[in-house]
């Protein structure tokens, strides 16, 4: 008798209080990940930094975790043995695609999570990268695709994991000797094309990365130029949604484009007209 009453209650309390599921996450709805080597005041501190509700959902990353997506692609001395980078994921609103901010990271940028992200399958989600101190920030796109998989209940196939860590590091790294925003945008470019002319062998994909690299006024050794090729021969080969690959790639050009409109781009442009005025009164003075 006692065992029926016991789930009676139970089923009582399920009905009454029903488990939400991660799929029912709505627009607005967050869910973070904190490294597990955070201490208790610096948790708290990032969470009142991310503007987290107090009930909000936490994934942990462990440094075991970084190593098992990293560690094929840059030194266990450079992962560290110390899981410390967070994020905040927030529900956006659909076809809004993938927005990144971040604090404290000074060797990944935006727009390489961005490029990543977008690989992985992410979408529709703003995303807040931050640690407690300066950091390379590798490590937080681990914990950003495994909350993705939980907020949108959706599993990321590994290979697929692995090729957008891959990616970020290799972004990375061409950063260093042609600059970020340069490695970030060829690296877009270069995904656009195989999206839309999904090049057959290695000639057509070197013929794809060598435009683009002329596009951007950028010169790539041998050594880049082969990896590069290697990477995304692996990456065309993977079982990834290019039509989705495309739209985020076109919805984060929108928000590149919108440069030319902020304060500072307005101060850049400011700035060429008043040389070309500069070089007009220039030319009009000798001939007079």
């Amino acid at each position: 008798m006692m065992k029926k009453i016991l789930i009676l209650l139970l089923l009582t309390f399920v009905f009454v209080h029903p488990i939400r599921s991660f799929a029912d996450m709505a627009e607005g709805d967050m869910i973070v990940t904190l490294g597990e080597n955070l201490t208790t005041e610096q948790k708290n501190n990032l969470l009142a930094e991310m503007g987290a509700p107090k009930d909000v959902q936490i994934v942990t990353v462990s440094n075991q975790e970084e190593h098992q997506y990293l560690g094929k692609y840059v030194a266990k001395s450079f992962i560290g043995t110390k899981a410390i980078s967070s994020s905040a994921i927030t529900v956006a609103p659909k076809g809004s695609g993938v927005t990144v901010k971040t604090k404290n990271i000074n060797w990944v940028t935006d727009e390489m999570y961005v490029n990543a992200l977008i690989t992985a399958g992410v979408k529709d989600a703003n995303i807040y990268i931050t640690a407690p101190i300066a950091v390379s920030g590798t490590a937080a796109l681990t914990g950003i695709i495994k909350a993705y998989e939980i907020s949108a209940d959706k599993t990321i196939p590994e290979d697929v994991k692995q090729a957008a860590n891959q990616e970020m590091v290799e972004t990375a790294k061409l950063g260093d000797s042609i600059g970020e925003k340069n490695a970030a945008a060829l690296i877009a470019k270069v995904k656009e094309e195989i999206a839309k002319n999904k090049p057959k062998n290695d000639e057509e994909l070197r013929n794809i990365i060598e435009q683009a690299a002329k596009d951007l006024n950028v010169t790539l050794s041998d050594a880049q130029m082969q990896r590069l090729i290697d990477f995304f021969n692996k990456l065309k080969d993977l079982n990834i949604d290019w039509n989705q690959v495309s739209d985020q790639l076109n919805k984060a050009k929108d928000r590149i484009s919108k440069f030319l409109h902020s304060e500072e781009g307005q101060g850049f442009l400011e700035k060429v007209k008043q040389f070309f005025i500069w070089l007009i009164d220039a030319i009009k003075s000798f001939f007079s």
